[in-house]
């Protein structure tokens, strides 16, 4: 078969995502105004809550819930070792101590054992990673918050209203997944989701937060906090400014700069339209590859379960018997048949900011076993059926060749 070149995840923009855009450009609005709104309202409908907030990345949405909560210095975040950066920093930002986990050994969820051992009365929240768009197990980790409920000190009245640790989870690979038959959104206490140009639906960059309505907390008034933290801290957006005779606003806080534009709402809106069938691409492509690596070393991630279907954002797989080093000579054989790969991820004791933390991938050994033999392929809604075929001859003749040794 004639040589491709098939990037890894390129985004899926169509002519109405560029009518909708130009459409904003034409209206007047083209910062945080009805479009943004609307699609607040749009994702809430769809992830089954009552409020979502729209902000510039779900990095900006993990450390402003941490924000709102009142986390800081003294405080304790639970992290898993096998994430990206974003997950982790956002607790540095903040001045609270990151608690990195490892994973389990047989899966890329955190060790919950480790969890439940690692919570201190200084703990006050948990970020599990929802890789690849595979939702965590919910079950277990409320049954460890719960079993916890008696030594958590809340500091703040929105701590106190939770009276226990507060689930955060970074589904910024998740959003169109559903645990249990819920949507991933409505299952966290918070959920943050990415729609950056590289995820299933995007905005270019962006993305959201929702969280599951709780009997003691006014979602109204926290969707007001979430808007006054990305926004300087200023009471009044720009849309509701532009009311005539309401220019005047306070600054309760001296707040950040994080909201989300009409011009990145209009690109979501469509993608939204648009969503059940790129799912449903994904999902075509995902049995494809999943029916060719059948009887082989290359073990993909499992993308649906009895409890779970995830949003199929990344075909994560582990080639069975292979050194770091081989791992990387694949990669480098895939590229030269031009087909671009990727790593999911290097585990966070690995990367200098966080050793010079004094975190210790020897500490992490499932964390690092993980990483020296997993590959990531693309997995695109412009993919075609054709590319497929391409993709999955090309890595089980190289793994097959290679044997043991690339």
């Amino acid at each position: 078969m004639k040589k491709k070149n098939i990037p890894f995840s390129p985004p899926d923009i169509t002519e109405e995502e560029i009518a909708e855009v130009a459409d904003s450009l034409r209206s007047g609005w083209i910062t945080t105004g009805p479009k943004t709104k609307r699609f607040e309202q749009e994702l809430s409908a769809y992830t089954q809550t009552n409020k979502t907030v729209c902000l510039n990345s779900a990095t900006a949405g993990l450390e402003l819930v941490l924000r709102v909560l009142g986390v800081g210095p003294g405080d304790e975040v639970i992290v898993p070792a096998m994430t990206y950066t974003a997950s982790c920093s956002v607790i540095e930002h903040v001045g609270a101590r990151p608690v990195i986990v490892d994973i389990q050994a047989d899966r890329f969820e955190m060790d919950y054992d480790a969890v439940e051992k690692a919570i201190t009365a200084h703990t006050k929240v948990i970020i599990p990673v929802e890789l690849a768009g595979i939702p965590c197990d919910y079950d277990r980790i409320y049954e460890i918050v719960e079993s916890q409920r008696s030594r958590f000190v809340a500091a703040t009245p929105l701590q106190e209203a939770y009276g226990r640790i507060v689930v955060l989870s970074d589904s910024a690979h998740a959003f169109g997944a559903s645990y249990k038959g819920r949507k991933i959104g409505s299952v966290a206490d918070f959920t943050a989701f990415s729609f950056h140009a590289v995820k299933n639906l995007t905005t270019a960059e962006g993305g959201a937060v929702t969280w599951a309505s709780h009997p003691k907390v006014d979602d109204e008034e926290l969707y007001r906090q979430f808007q006054i933290f990305s926004l300087h801290g200023q009471t009044k957006d720009a849309l509701a400014k532009t009311q005539l005779g309401a220019w005047e606003y306070d600054i309760v806080i001296p707040g950040f700069k994080c909201n989300m534009t009409d011009i990145m709402a209009s690109i979501g809106l469509v993608q939204l339209r648009r969503y059940a069938g790129l799912l449903e691409r994904r999902a075509e492509i995902v049995a494809a590859y999943n029916q060719a690596f059948e009887g082989t070393r290359i073990q993909p991630l499992q993308h649906i379960h009895s409890d779970y279907v995830s949003s199929m954002h990344l075909y994560i797989t582990h080639i069975e018997g292979v050194t770091l080093a081989e791992r990387n000579q694949i990669i480098e054989k895939m590229a030269e048949a031009g087909i671009a790969c990727n790593v999911h991820y290097k585990p966070l004791p690995l990367l200098t900011a966080y050793a010079n933390m004094g975190f210790d991938i020897q500490d992490y050994p499932n964390a690092y076993h993980y990483f020296e033999r997993t590959l990531t392929l693309p997995l695109h809604t412009q993919l075609s059926d054709e590319d497929v075929t391409y993709i999955t001859d090309k890595l089980t003749e190289i793994v097959a060749s290679a044997k043991g040794s690339v």
